[in-house]
């Protein structure tokens, strides 16, 4: 987008967030400001030292220190052995207050100094020394501060491998003194010039072939920018800027990746694609390739066995994708499939703004396609989508998904799910929800005009989170919590989906049709392609179950219900039979509420046999969204689990589902995958012979996010965080009220006023917590000094309703920019599955606990306009100390720190939680079908035990090989299973036991959601 000038908009939103980075810095540290009516202390975060006299008295450690320091410095390592000589400069200013008579200004008396910028020539020994006290004393006397005083300090540090040398300017001044004000310094600065120096290896990373560990300089309680060779400056903050990255890194044209072409003739395109990976990687990673790098790099024996393994894994990966092609070559129905499944996204693509695949996206297609063709084989491993946030992961899984989908109606399957896909948060992003919904609108308008698959069942999606977000089931007379047809807020409440699919209009409302027992969306769009019928979308759990979609979204807690609703097994294998009143679907078991086990209240329907044969009920893929989530307790818990949806599957169908997952962020993936799911785990994409480059990636000039860390000094955190939020929106306010003014000072064109305003008028503050949320948000309504700032929270307290109505705000908008939201104060809510363009700054508040946590936290602004995030390190804790100290590398280098997943099958204190849930799901889902007969109460099921002689021994052993955990190495778990399952079955045969349904038996209880585990804690094997 260009102005009437030609400035392109892209260059004016950099060019604003360098305006804006300047304002919240000068803000900061005081620049440009005269006079205060407040202390400086008490205000200015940036460029500050307090008095080394001060420090000392009030601080008992280094954690102290870091909160108001006395000193800033710069460490270095010469090239060359003592003694160096070297020029300091240095930069301050000081605040004087006047007294109270004879003020010219008697509401503002605190007034700025000049500057004292003194260069200071040093030639310092091994034994260090001090310099320009005298010099800077005077100097500050000069500019209107008797009193203060500063030296540079420089120490020789002998005891490291090399030495080095720490060059620091010290605030010397007393606490007190006559007519000293402040004993503070302010806007301080130091510069070093021409001592010839070496770098730094980071300690924190080891060596590898991809990256670069050199660090030119390491700053004390500042940054360090490198001016030039030998010339090492002071920085308050620390700024990395980042790039958006290309998609296709070959010197070879790219192949037509358009979903038309793929869908008219894909053979030529992708063998091209593969023709180009092959050149590329045979350019890049063949021996001879490496070699020459082992020799030019100098490389360790270790880094070249690091690359030999990467160039195993590479050729493996290229493997699969000529396996691939070759399968789109000799299998029509897969080569069918795919061509419909990009006929489908390009009708769900329509009106976006682009056309075409990115190449890694069909790469990863070609190379996961095999489990069509082979699905025992493939179900053995894990693939993973393995790229940076907003590079196209769901589209990317959403392809592979309505092609697996296509191919279960070509091959026989007529109905039922192909997928159940779960994310790991509480709160199911509804913008995901809508490309699912989106994708799967696009499917059925091409299953329409199919005429082999007209009469399957039509491509529909089902949404289950459970009672949080949209209700369990809706009953005739409700009780407690309990949702009726005429509950308050329904139907309008349970709103799921932002716009129709099939028409793009946002026009929906929501009806409950009684004679189907719906809750149903309803484009109100006249002239919609789906017509007035029901949107395919079902919300309410039951009605998942009684109509098994073609794919299911929902939480991962929601797992949990297999263990207690027997309906949940359409979502491994089959239902029990079809109800034979029209819109009823299928049925389960038997209950005093669902006497013939359809679903429907009052339901005198009868039976009917299922319409396609059982084994096809099982679904082709699970797919699960953010794998690096599932840690700790939730990824313990969660392990048990899908070991029982892989078992119940394999009993009724005989089949296993296909795992896929996706993640921006993932160390030790292989034992994370083999933990969780028992299987072997791959990505895709492998990473590229260098740092950021690939043949599916390369770095391009175009700029992503530029990441400011800043280390308050003397304030509280939240202090910091309103004065950046109150400046950004000063900001935003100035450039509306006085464009021409702004518009000068920052270099933009004023055609791009409104868009600006539009884009960078939001602002995020984050918080890892709820309760820094929560004060973040009520702090800044009561500390800005702009007036109306309206502040929202997304948090997972959030009400579902009020969650939509503010994507849907912060999409479009209100006309007048006093109307809009200013402030958005989020949790962890945010960091997953959130794309919107207008959010585009955001104030972090403290280094969360994990660097996936920061990756994919960040990654929720800037996603197509120049982004700008300002992390406020809590500098007392150690971690966020040595993050600044070389956040440089941790943003440039930020895969490299994510931590492996910390995670374990073999908890005790887990097991004691999920033994009860695989013993009731085999009961619900195995036993009770197979018996034909109901065995929900314990008199039921002890009769059901006696005529089929059921052992606890026969039970726990089965139970041990579910989990995994049979093992000779498992003989204590063994020990806690068989204990369990003992005391369950003397319960179950104990006449006299209060229990009234069989999940009453044992304790404890089946957990009703996966997280109902204890506050959590790391786990280790």
């Amino acid at each position: 987008m260009n102005d009437s000038s030609g400035q392109p908009f892209e260059e004016a939103c950099d060019k604003f967030v360098t305006w804006l980075d300047s304002r919240v810095v000068a803000a900061g540290r005081g620049d440009g400001l005269e006079r205060l009516e407040v202390d400086p202390s008490r205000t200015f975060w940036l460029g500050r030292l307090a008095c080394e006299d001060e420090v000392r008295t009030g601080a008992n450690d280094e954690r102290s220190e870091r909160l108001d320091p006395c000193a800033i410095g710069i460490r270095l390592r010469p090239a060359e052995g003592a003694p160096w000589s070297m020029t300091v400069t240095v930069r301050a200013r000081a605040w004087v207050k006047d007294p109270k008579e004879g003020s010219p200004d008697p509401d503002r008396r605190w007034w700025r100094t000049g500057l004292v910028e003194e260069e200071i020539p040093v030639v310092v020994g091994a034994d260090g020394g001090f310099f320009g006290g005298k010099l800077l004393q005077d100097a500050f006397a000069a500019v209107g501060a008797p009193g203060l005083t500063a030296e540079i300090r420089v120490d020789v540090e002998d005891w490291h491998r090399e030495p080095e040398l720490v060059v620091q300017l010290v605030n010397t001044s007393p606490i007190k003194a006559p007519g000293l004000s402040d004993s503070h310094l302010y806007e301080t600065q130091l510069e070093v010039t021409g001592v010839l120096t070496v770098p730094f290896q980071l300690e924190a990373l080891p060596d590898s072939f991809r990256y670069d560990r050199n660090v030119p300089a390491y700053g004390i309680n500042v940054g360090v920018d490198v001016l030039a060779p030998g010339i090492f400056r002071t920085s308050d903050t620390v700024s990395v800027q980042t790039h958006r990255p290309d998609y296709w890194n070959s010197r070879r044209s790219e192949p037509d990746m358009s979903f038309a072409a793929l869908a008219a003739d894909p053979i030529p395109e992708l063998t091209a694609l593969v023709d180009a990976l092959t050149e590329y990687d045979d350019e890049h990673w063949s021996t001879t390739a490496l070699d020459t790098r082992h020799a030019t790099e100098n490389w360790t024996s270790a880094m070249r066995a690091e690359a030999d393994k990467s160039a195993a894994e590479i050729f493996a990966e290229r493997d699969r994708l000529l396996a691939g092609l070759e399968l789109l070559r000799t299998r029509p129905e897969i080569l069918r499939s795919f061509q419909l499944m990009n006929q489908a996204i390009a009708l769900s693509a329509e009106g976006r703004g682009y056309r075409a695949w990115r190449p890694f996206q069909v790469g990863f297609l070609l190379s996961a396609i095999r489990f069509l063709a082979e699905p025992g084989a493939e179900a053995k491993y894990v693939d993973t989508v393995w790229f940076a946030t907003g590079g196209g992961k769901t589209e990317t899984y959403l392809g592979l998904l309505l092609t697996a989908a296509f191919f279960d109606r070509l091959t026989g399957k007529r109905m039922g799910v192909t997928a159940w896909s779960r994310f790991p948060l509480r709160l199911l992003s509804l913008q995901q929800t809508q490309r699912f919904a989106d994708a799967l609108a696009g499917a059925e308008m091409v299953r329409w005009d199919q005429n082999d698959l007209k009469r399957t069942s039509p491509f529909s999606l089902g949404f289950l989170v459970g009672q949080a977000g949209t209700p369990n089931k809706i009953v005739p007379k409700p009780e407690g919590d309990e949702i009726g047809p005429d509950s308050s807020g329904m139907p309008d409440k349970y709103r799921v989906l932002l716009h129709c699919p099939f028409c793009r209009d946002e026009n929906l409302t929501m009806k409950f049709d009684r004679q189907r027992w719906k809750l149903e969306h309803h484009c109100m769009n006249p002239q919609c392609p789906w017509g007035q019928r029901a949107l395919p979308m079902y919300i309410v759990d039951q009605e998942v179950f009684r109509f098994l979609p073609t794919v299911v979204v929902g939480t991962l807690d929601k797992a949990a219900s297999i263990s207690l609703q027997q309906a949940m097994r359409g979502l491994v294998g089959p239902p029990q039979k079809l109800c034979s009143v029209e819109w009823h679907g299928f049925t389960y078991a038997t209950r005093r509420a669902t006497p013939n086990g359809c679903l429907v209240p009052g339901c005198q329907g009868t039976l009917k046999p299922l319409p396609m044969p059982e084994d096809r009920f099982g679904p082709s893929l699970r797919l699960q969204d953010e794998l690096h989530l599932l840690r700790d307790s939730l990824g313990a818990v969660d392990s048990h689990y899908e070991s029982l949806l892989d078992h119940l599957q394999d009993r009724l169908c005989g089949t296993r589902a296909k795992i896929v997952a996706s993640s921006a962020t993932l160390t030790g993936y292989d034992r994370q995958t083999e933990v969780l799911y028992r299987r072997e785990g791959r990505v895709f994409p492998q990473p590229g012979p260098h740092a950021g480059e690939s043949f599916w990636t390369v770095r391009k000039a175009q700029k992503l996010r530029r990441f400011v860390a800043v280390a308050p000094r003397g304030v509280t955190l939240e202090h910091v965080s309103d004065r950046t939020l109150d400046a950004l929106q000063s900001c935003i306010r100035e450039l509306k009220d006085y464009p021409a003014t702004v518009c000068a000072d920052a270099g933009i064109d004023r055609a791009h006023v409104k868009g600006l305003v539009s884009l960078y008028g939001t602002d995020v503050v984050y918080g890892s917590t709820l309760y820094d949320v929560e004060a973040a948000g009520r702090s800044l309504a009561s500390n800005n000094t702009v007036d109306g700032i309206n502040v929202e929270q997304l948090t997972g307290q959030t009400d579902f309703d009020e969650v939509r109505d503010i994507l849907e705000r912060l999409e479009k908008p209100e006309e007048k920019f006093e109307d809009r939201i200013h402030v958005i104060a989020a949790s962890s809510m945010l960091s997953h599955g959130v794309d919107v363009d207008r959010l585009n700054t955001m104030v972090m508040l403290g280094l969360p606990l994990t660097t996936a946590e920061f990756i994919q936290t960040t990654a929720r602004v800037g996603r197509r306009y120049p982004g700008l995030v300002y992390v406020l390190h809590k500098i007392g804790r150690e971690r966020d100390a040595q993050t600044f100290r070389h956040f440089d590398k941790y943003v440039s280098q930020g895969d490299r720190f994510v931590d492996a997943i910390p995670i374990t099958r073999r908890s005790r204190r887990v097991l004691a939680l999920t033994i009860p849930g695989v013993v009731a799901a085999r009961t619900l889902m195995i036993r009770e079908p197979a018996s034909k007969q109901r065995l929900s109460t314990p008199a039921m099921l002890r009769q059901y035990v006696r005529d089929t002689g059921l052992t606890p021994a026969e039970e726990a052993a089965t139970v041990a090989s579910v989990l995994g955990l049979d093992g000779a190495e498992d003989a204590l778990h063994q020990e806690q299973i068989m204990e369990w399952v003992r005391d369950w079955f003397a319960d179950l045969e104990d006449t006299a036991s209060t229990a009234k349904y069989i999940n009453d038996l044992g304790d404890p209880s089946p957990m009703r959601s996966l997280r109902d585990v204890e506050a959590q804690a790391p786990i280790h094997d």
